[in-house]
């Protein structure tokens, strides 16, 4: 299943580097698709969903990310 994500601090494609390589150690995630433009965003493909909570423990590894649902506004 694929999931649409804001991770807020990534600013160059070394902060994606690290995020993704982070991502995709989890035995759940498939796939980490991050992307400058627009800054942040993030397809996460996963075998089993996580939580955003999972996500961010996962993160505050490298510390100064944050990672939120992306949601439609209409």
């Amino acid at each position: 299943m694929k999931k649409k994500y804001q991770i807020n601090g990534i600013s160059c494609g070394g902060c994606i580097a690290s995020v993704k390589k982070t991502l995709e150690e989890h035995p759940n995630i498939e796939k980490a698709q991050i992307f400058l433009e627009p800054k942040g965003a993030a397809i996460i493909t996963m075998s089993k969903s996580l939580t955003v909570d999972e996500l961010q423990e996962l993160l505050n590894k490298l510390k100064g990310y944050t990672i939120t649902e992306f949601k439609l506004t209409t």
